[in-house]
């Protein structure tokens, strides 16, 4: 299943996408957020579509999506997890996950606007694979850990790299800023992905090609990544975690480019879908 979220800001509703056509399925869901996930939502829709399919109303592609999962409790994020990536920012390889939280108040819509902070001077993309926790975790196995999953969606972990970098404290600071968590078009769930840890990861800046890459050249898989990061604090349905980013960003390039006022920003993973993202001034917000 591909699950989506339609509507305004703050005003979306659960949706389906299926053959290229997005359908609306509220009457039968409330949302996708923790309590949907944690009470066998994925299963109970499934029964629905097997018997309301030819039911459901079509909605517009025109219509604007949201974020797949509303309001997770959390979304923790995995810094250097490619090596090509490790590389190109001259950092060592990590001999454990580098964990940061991203705050939720940066979640936005798969095609919504990339907001420039007000004062920043360095705002970095970073394309990544987020999967989405389908019940509570918590000193889990990882022989069990994929169990947990619901399924993947795509992520840009936009990153302000003054913020993060040279502001003294934690990453946090760059990364969870007004717009710095684009994520979507779809959730897709698990069993449409026959190995999450070979998928074509890209992303492209005003139409040339900067991330080109693929998941099988993550430091420490998504397995790994779900019981480590489960004896630290617990997973609840609907959380995220974002597993980093591939090689191409702009703090790597030589010189460094960041984000300015019009820059398009395009993204996808293979079986995930594309997103599309204009940047724009906190100033022209005024």
């Amino acid at each position: 299943m591909r699950l989506i979220r339609f509507g305004q800001i703050g005003k979306e509703k659960p949706g389906i996408h299926i053959d290229g056509k997005n359908y609306d399925v509220s009457d039968f869901v409330k949302d996708y957020d923790e309590e949907f996930f944690g009470s066998n939502g994925l299963f109970n829709l499934s029964k629905v579509l097997a018997t309301q399919e030819k039911n459901l109303k079509i909605i517009s592609n025109d219509i604007r999506l949201g974020c797949p999962i509303s309001r997770p409790s959390k979304i923790i994020c995995v810094g250097l997890n490619y090596a090509k990536h490790a590389k190109e920012t001259n950092a060592a390889i990590p001999t454990e996950p580098i964990l940061f939280l991203k705050s939720t108040t940066a979640i936005v819509g798969p095609n919504d606007e990339i907001v420039i902070p007000k004062n920043s001077v360095k705002t970095d993309w970073e394309v990544e694979l987020a999967v989405i926790i389908e019940k509570k975790a918590s000193y889990v196995d990882k022989n069990e850990a994929m169990d947990y999953v619901a399924g993947y969606c795509l992520h840009n972990d936009v990153s302000e790299r003054e913020f993060q970098l040279e502001r003294g404290g934690t990453w946090d600071k760059g990364k969870g800023c007004d717009s710095f968590a684009p994520i979507g078009p779809w959730l897709v769930t698990k069993e449409e992905i026959k190995d999450p840890h070979k998928l074509r990861i890209w992303l492209s800046l005003n139409g040339k090609m900067v991330q080109d890459s693929n998941t099988d050249d993550l430091i420490f898989d998504i397995p790994y990544l779900i019981s480590y990061i489960s004896q630290f604090m617990t997973l609840l349905p609907g959380d995220i975690i974002s597993t980093g980013t591939p090689a191409g960003v702009g703090l790597g390039m030589t010189p460094p480019y960041y984000l300015q006022s019009g820059d398009m920003v395009e993204l996808g993973i293979e079986g995930l879908g594309t997103a599309k993202q204009m940047a724009v001034s906190f100033s022209q917000l005024k």
